[in-house]
């Protein structure tokens, strides 16, 4: 079962990540006018490309493998890649994870290299942690490394904390059950989460009264887009995995269509629901429609089964790596994409 959760996580948010793109910084009326609805992909010939999103996840996954269990060794293995997946000038990387990427390379350690920012980065690539281990003290400890290494402000790691909980619980319960989740949440984060509990309160109520994840998003003041603070981004992807736990389909369009930083929302959606319906439970035209290297679809699936059969006790397993020298081109490549549909923007229909 763990086997399946940790591949559906993350093809999961390769999936939410690669369908969103092309909506990421669009609002939900614009979107349906410029690009149509969220069912296919739309980024490249029909193609889809993943983002700093997955690529994230998979580090942490590869991490995991290296650390042994061990919280130290897995950040200063995380931080090392980090460092040299900054090298390669990924396109679109935000603000945060930047200038920690920086301060690393200029010898900063691990534990000060975070930038005091309460974005998404880190809630993006902290499911996989709920996927992948048992026990919630060790997801907690490996969410706080994780987040602390790009993003100080605690509002970040409490928002990643929820994301991983959530992989956890969808992982773990064939019916879902909100109140027993966000018990698990409010435990947590502690008095300091005050805030994020009341919003995801808010959003469990939505989902009880029968309202879609974008009536919710509105409510919030989201109308024109979910931004990439993660006190908007989490409660929104939550709303929308409470709405479909079991629906991926369902689960990420809901979500992309709710405009603004598309590509996180959705991959953190994809790798929630994906945890719980596994490889499976993914639409397999998505995952054909998938067109990267060299995190192929079929490498990503070989890095879910090296990190069970690492948590199974495998110690000579190794992660699955990435050849450094084709990384540019390939992200060269991708920026010109992006370039094309930003310039696309500026033409009708409006």
């Amino acid at each position: 079962m763990k086997r399946d959760a940790i591949g559906g996580c993350i093809l999961g948010t390769a999936v939410g990540d690669a369908l969103g793109l092309p909506y990421e910084g669009v609002s939900p009326k614009r979107a349906a006018r410029l690009l149509g609805p969220p069912d296919r992909y739309r980024f490249f010939f029909r193609r889809g490309m993943i983002s700093d999103d997955t690529e994230h996840t998979c580090m942490v996954a590869q991490s995991l493998i290296d650390a042994g269990g061990e919280v130290p060794k897995f950040t200063r293995t995380f931080a090392r890649r980090l460092r040299w997946w900054i090298l390669a000038l990924p396109a679109g990387v935000g603000k945060a994870t930047a200038r920690s990427g920086i301060k690393l390379w200029l010898r900063a350690s691990p534990e000060r290299s975070g930038v005091f920012s309460a974005g998404n980065g880190p809630a993006m690539r902290a499911a996989i942690f709920g996927a992948a281990l048992n026990d919630v003290p060790s997801i907690l400890e490996f969410v706080r490394a994780s987040s602390r290494l790009t993003h100080s402000d605690p509002k970040a790691e409490y928002g990643a904390i929820a994301v991983a909980l959530a992989a956890k619980h969808s992982r773990d319960n064939t019916t879902v059950d909100a109140n027993l989740w966000l018990d698990e949440v409010v435990d947590a984060v502690g008095e300091g989460g005050a805030e994020l509990i009341d919003l995801l309160r808010q959003a469990i109520q939505s989902v009880a009264a029968g309202e879609t994840t974008q009536t919710f998003a509105g409510s919030l003041g989201l109308d024109r887009g979910v931004t990439g603070y993660t006190y908007h981004t989490v409660p929104v992807a939550i709303h929308a995995w409470l709405s479909n736990p079991k629906d991926f389909r369902k689960a990420v369009t809901s979500i992309i269509e709710c405009g603004g930083d598309a590509d996180t929302t959705a991959a953190i959606v994809g790798s929630i629901v994906g945890a719980g319906v596994g490889r499976a439970g993914i639409p397999g035209e998505w995952l054909d429609g998938i067109w990267d290297w060299p995190r192929s679809v079929s490498w990503m699936r070989r890095l879910g089964d090296a990190l069970a059969n690492s948590l199974a006790g495998d110690h000579l397993v190794n992660s699955p790596t990435v050849n450094p020298v084709v990384v540019p081109f390939r992200n060269l490549l991708f920026l010109f994409v992006v370039l094309f549909h930003g310039f696309r923007r500026l033409a009708p229909p409006y």
